[in-house]
């Protein structure tokens, strides 16, 4: 298959509405409803039936394997509140003479037959996003939800990838950004970072000192330069204190019979917004690198993975 770049400006549109995605907010029964109108289409997460002793809330990813955040019995009881599927499709002109849009079953169809799959997780404070993108050809459908109940499903072109993943990884409005202590490049071992984040997880802020003192020179800024022992205490230990969310992107080339995951990208979010957590190698020795980013930065972190999935 041809190589998904994301990492420069797509093309000019032919036109204004080619470039623009088409969305559709859907609940839970209404999404279950439009897959089964797609030929009974499998979505990207399985889906719990009332009273499975084994089932959450519905939200189990295909291939990150994690549970949705409310309680079962809650989740059911609103579900039990919605409204009738067909009739709410139907009063939306979703539904027309019987027959389901024809663009929400063709996103629900690509959804279930892609050759690229993102599984995308995204916590900041207390709100945790999730979202699918599938990619085949020259078309991309995502969907995503934050509870389980309203779903937000969408299609565009390829060429819009770049853009719509940047809104993946805008922070909420009601999140408050400020001076950030992790600095905006550091490289370091992952020994290290490792270390030092168990070590706050437990309480034991003591230790970090001990651990950055056992890597003296180990610890590198953006810029070529060595930080102090007494920088990188500080910029482990604002790492640690100002954590508020995370984002991972589980990347995979699903065209063939067997799942292979290739990659993943992780972005942590402290005081004053994302950083790029980037894992590598000098010589023998695992290190990472933390570096600003925005959330228009997300394609162009994806771009060598795809490249990977794509060859």
């Amino acid at each position: 298959m041809p190589t998904i770049d994301l990492s420069t400006p797509p093309p000019p549109p032919d036109g204004l509405l080619d470039a623009l995605p088409r969305r559709a907010a859907l609940t839970m029964p209404e999404l279950l409803l439009v897959a089964e109108a797609a030929g009974g289409a499998p979505l990207p997460f399985e889906v719990a039936e009332p009273g499975d002793p084994t089932g959450g809330p519905g939200l189990e990813d295909r291939l990150g394997q994690s549970r949705g955040t409310v309680e079962d019995q809650t989740y059911r009881d609103v579900l039990g509140t919605l409204h009738d599927p067909r009739s709410s499709l139907r009063r939306r002109g979703l539904i027309v003479d019987g027959e389901v849009d024809e663009g929400l079953r063709g996103a629900v169809g690509l959804l279930a037959t892609p050759h690229l799959a993102l599984d995308i997780d995204v916590v900041a404070d207390q709100v945790q996003a999730k979202a699918w993108h599938r990619q085949s050809g020259e078309a991309v459908a995502t969907l995503s939800t934050v509870d389980g109940l309203v779903f937000e499903l969408a299609w565009f072109p390829t060429s819009s990838w770049p853009t719509e993943l940047a809104r993946v990884a805008v922070v909420p409005e009601d999140l408050s950004l400020h001076e950030s202590g992790v600095p905006a490049r550091v490289d370091l071992p992952y020994e290290l970072a490792d270390a030092a984040a168990e070590a706050l997880r437990s309480s034991r802020a003591d230790l970090v000192p001990v651990l950055a003192g056992r890597h003296p020179g180990a610890v590198h800024d953006g810029a070529g330069g060595e930080l102090t022992e007494v920088e990188t205490q500080r910029a482990l230990s604002a790492l640690g204190a100002e954590t508020r969310g995370r984002l991972r992107v589980l990347a995979a080339d699903v065209s063939g019979p067997e799942t292979s995951v290739v990659g993943v990208v992780s972005w942590v979010l402290v005081a004053d917004g994302w950083r790029a957590l980037t894992p590598h190698r000098v010589d023998d020795q695992a290190r990472v690198a933390v570096r600003r980013v925005e959330p228009g930065d997300l394609a162009a972190d994806l771009a060598p993975v795809l490249a990977e999935v794509s060859r």
